[in-house]
C-alpha cells in the first residue's frame, strides 16, 4: 500500500524518531569533525555515513508498518503553531537512493581526500561538506513546511557551491561564484513566493496549505515565482548558466554529488509543492511549459553533450539532458479533474530521479579514474582506455545503458510508467520526447565508448597514477545498482498502477532496448565529434563517404546549438530568462483560470 498522502497530524509517530536521527547524525559528524580536527575527519566521515544509512535503511521498514506517513512534531507542537516532519513513500525512497550515493562516493573519494601532513584543508572541507550535504538532503526530503524547505535548501546551497572550487583554480573559483549568485537568484524568488503564501493563509505548512489553497491571482503569483525560483536551482534549460562549468569543473567525487543529489533538493521541492500544495491549481497550460523546457533540455543537452571535447563536459551536459527527464511527468499527472494526480505519472518520475542519481553519480566516478589514471579525459584521446581501465569503463558502459532505459533499470520502469500515462492522457508528443531522449543518450554514451575501446594511437609509456580498484567497484556497483533498480518492489513507496513491473531480463524488455541502442549509433556517427578512429580508417573512410551528407547537415545543426547554449549561459541571457518564464507561468494560470 503507497504511504505518500500526507495528512494532518497531532501526534508523533512510532517511528518517528528515526526522521530527526537522520538529520540529527550528519550534523553532529560536523561537529565532532571540527572538534577533533582535520587528522580525524575522514575517520568521523566513515563512521558516521553506515549510520545514517542504516537509520535510511531503518526509515524504509518502518514505512510499510505505518498506517500513514512517520511523523514528527518538534517540540510536541503541532502546525501551525509547530513545525512537523514527515516521511511518506516518496521521501523513504530519496532518503534511500541519497545513502546509497553518499555511501559510493565516500569510497570512491576515500583515496582522494585523505588529511596529510602536506595538505589539510581539502580533505577536510570535502568531508564535512558531503556531511552537510547529507543532512540538508534529508531535511528537503523530510520537510513539512515551506519555510523549513527554504532554509534546508539554502544549507544545501552554500554546502555545495564549495565543492566545486575545491582546488582552488581560478577557473572553478569563477564556476562557483556563478553558481552561488544564480542560486541566490532563484533562493530570492522563493522566498517571495512563500511570502505570498503566508500572507494569504497564514500558515506554511503542507497540509495546512493544501486545505486552504485556492485559485486566486496571488496564490498564481507565488506559484510562478516559486516554481521559476526551483528551476534556476535545479539548472532545467534555459537556466543553466552555472551547470556545466560547475560540474565539469569540480572533483570526480564532487561532481558525482552535484549531479547525482543536490539537483534532486529543488525538484523534491518542486513535486512536493504542485502534488502536495497546490494540486488543485489551474495547471494544465503551466505543465505543458514545464514539459516543454524539459522536452527541449533533452534535446538540446543532448546535442551539446555529442560536441564535447571533454568526458567531464560530456556528462555534465547530459545532466542537463536528464533533468529534462524529470519534468515530463507533470502534464502526465494532470487527470480529468483539473487536478495533479499521485498515479504512475508520479511514481515514473520519482524513479528517474532515482535512477538518474545512481547512474550520473558512476558515470562521473568513472570519469574521475579515468582522468586520475591517465591525466587527461580527451575523448578523442582515450583510445585503449578499455584495456587500461576495464571496470571504469564498464561502469560507465552500465551507467549509460540504465540512462538509456534498457532493462531491468530503474529508468527502464521510469520509461514504461511514462509511456503509459501519456497514452491514457492522450498526449502522444510526450511519448516520442521520451523515445527521443533514449537515442540521444544512447548517442553520447556510444560516442565515448567507440574511443575507449578503439586501440590507442599512441603507445602509453607510463600513466598519471595507478588504477585504483577500490575506486573503479565503486563506481561499477553503483552503476549496477541503478540498473537493476527495476527489480526493486517499489509498491510500498511509490504510486505504481496494478500489474506495473520491469520486464527484467526478457526478450521483450531487449526488443525494446534495440532501437534505442541501434538509434543512438546512428545519430552519434552524424551529430558526434569524431576524429578518425586508430585501426579503423578504411572501415571509417567508407562510413563517411556513405553519411557524409547527412552528417554535414547535423553537424551545421551542433554548431548552431552549441552557439546558443553560448548564449544562454551569459548573464543577461539568463536573468531575461528567469524574468520570462515567471512571467509565463503566471499567464499560464490565470489563462486556465
Amino acid at each position: 500500500m503507497l504511504r505518500s498522502a500526507l495528512t494532518l497530524d497531532a501526534t508523533t509517530t512510532t517511528s518517528g524518531f528515526l526522521l530527526v536521527l537522520s538529520i540529527v547524525v550528519p550534523v553532529a559528524g560536523i561537529l565532532l569533525a571540527f572538534v577533533l580536527g582535520d587528522r580525524y575527519v575522514r575517520l568521523v566521515s566513515c563512521a558516521i555515513i553506515p549510520l545514517g544509512s542504516a537509520i535510511a535503511v531503518a526509515i524504509l521498514l518502518a514505512l510499510p508498518q505505518s498506517e500513514g506517513p512517520i511523523v514528527y512534531l518538534l517540540g510536541t507542537w503541532p502546525p501551525p503553531l509547530g513545525i512537523a516532519l514527515r516521511a511518506d513513500g516518496l521521501s523513504a525512497a530519496m532518503l534511500a537512493a541519497t545513502a546509497v550515493v553518499i555511501c559510493a562516493v565516500a569510497i570512491f573519494a576515500a583515496a582522494d581526500f585523505s588529511p596529510t601532513t602536506t595538505e589539510t584543508r581539502a580533505p577536510f572541507a570535502f568531508w564535512v561538506l558531503l556531511l552537510a550535504i547529507w543532512g540538508a538532503l534529508n531535511t528537503v526530503f523530510l520537510g513539512g513546511d515551506l519555510f523549513t524547505l527554504y532554509v534546508a535548501l539554502e544549507l544545501l546551497t552554500f554546502a555545495a557551491v564549495p565543492l566545486v572550487s575545491l582546488d582552488g583554480r581560478a577557473e572553478t573559483l569563477r564556476a562557483a561564484l556563478r553558481y552561488l549568485l544564480f542560486a541566490l537568484l532563484g533562493s530570492v524568488l522563493y522566498l517571495l513566493g512563500t511570502a505570498l503564501l503566508y500572507g494569504l493563509h497564514g500558515t506554511l505548512d503542507i497540509v495546512l496549505l493544501s486545505r486552504r489553497f485556492g485559485a486566486e491571482p496571488a496564490a498564481f503569483v507565488a506559484a510562478a515565482l516559486m516554481t521559476t525560483g526551483l528551476l534556476a536551482k535545479t539548472a532545467l534549460f534555459p537556466l543553466h548558466l552555472w551547470l556545466p562549468p560547475a560540474h565539469a569543473g569540480a572533483p570526480a567525487a564532487a561532481s558525482a554529488i552535484l549531479s547525482g543529489l543536490v539537483v534532486k533538493g529543488s525538484f523534491f521541492i518542486i513535486v512536493r509543492l504542485w502534488f502536495n500544495v497546490m494540486p488543485g491549481l489551474p495547471g494544465f497550460a503551466a505543465t505543458q511549459l514545464l514539459a516543454a523546457l524539459g522536452g527541449a533540455a533533452i534535446v538540446f543537452g543532448s546535442i551539446v553533450a555529442l560536441r564535447q571535447e571533454r568526458l567531464k563536459l560530456l556528462i555534465a551536459y547530459s545532466t542537463l539532458a536528464q533533468i529534462g527527464y524529470l519534468f515530463l511527468m507533470f502534464p502526465l499527472a494532470f487527470g480529468a479533474s483539473g487536478r495533479l494526480e499521485s498515479g504512475g505519472a508520479l511514481a515514473g518520475g520519482l524513479l528517474q530521479a532515482v535512477s538518474h542519481a545512481t547512474a550520473k553519480a558512476a558515470m562521473f566516478m568513472a570519469a574521475g579514474s579515468i582522468y586520475a589514471t591517465l591525466g587527461h579525459d580527451g575523448i578523442t584521446r582515450l583510445g585503449g582506455v578499455g584495456r587500461i581501465l576495464p571496470i571504469s569503463v564498464l561502469a560507465f558502459a552500465l551507467s549509460g545503458l540504465a540512462l538509456m532505459g534498457v532493462a531491468p533499470g530503474g529508468a527502464y520502469l521510469a520509461k514504461e510508467l511514462l509511456l503509459q500515462a501519456a497514452a491514457e492522457k492522450g498526449q502522444w508528443w510526450w511519448a516520442v520526447v521520451l523515445q527521443a531522449g533514449g537515442v540521444f543518450t544512447g548517442a553520447y554514451v556510444a560516442l565515448v565508448l567507440a574511443h575507449v575501446l578503439a586501440p590507442a594511437s599512441e603507445p602509453s609509456t607510463s600513466l598519471h597514477t595507478a588504477a585504483s580498484r577500490i575506486r573503479e567497484t565503486a563506481a561499477l556497483a553503483l552503476a549496477l545498482c541503478s540498473l537493476l533498480l527495476g527489480l526493486v518492489p517499489w509498491e510500498p513507496y511509490l504510486p505504481l498502477p496494478p500489474g506495473v513491473a520491469s520486464d527484467g531480463f526478457g526478450l521483450g524488455a531487449l526488443a525494446k532496448s534495440l532501437p534505442t541502442i541501434l538509434g543512438g549509433a546512428v545519430v552519434a556517427v552524424l551529430l558526434g565529434r569524431w576524429e578518425r578512429l586508430p585501426g579503423h580508417s578504411s572501415r571509417w573512410k567508407a562510413l563517411m563517404m556513405v553519411v557524409g551528407p547527412a552528417r554535414r547537415i547535423g553537424l551545421a545543426l551542433s554548431v548552431s546549438i552549441e552557439r546558443c547554449d553560448n548564449v544562454l549561459r551569459q548573464w543577461p541571457t539568463a536573468c531575461i530568462a528567469v524574468l520570462t518564464l515567471a512571467a509565463l507561468f503566471g499567464a499560464s494560470m490565470l489563462v486556465d483560470f
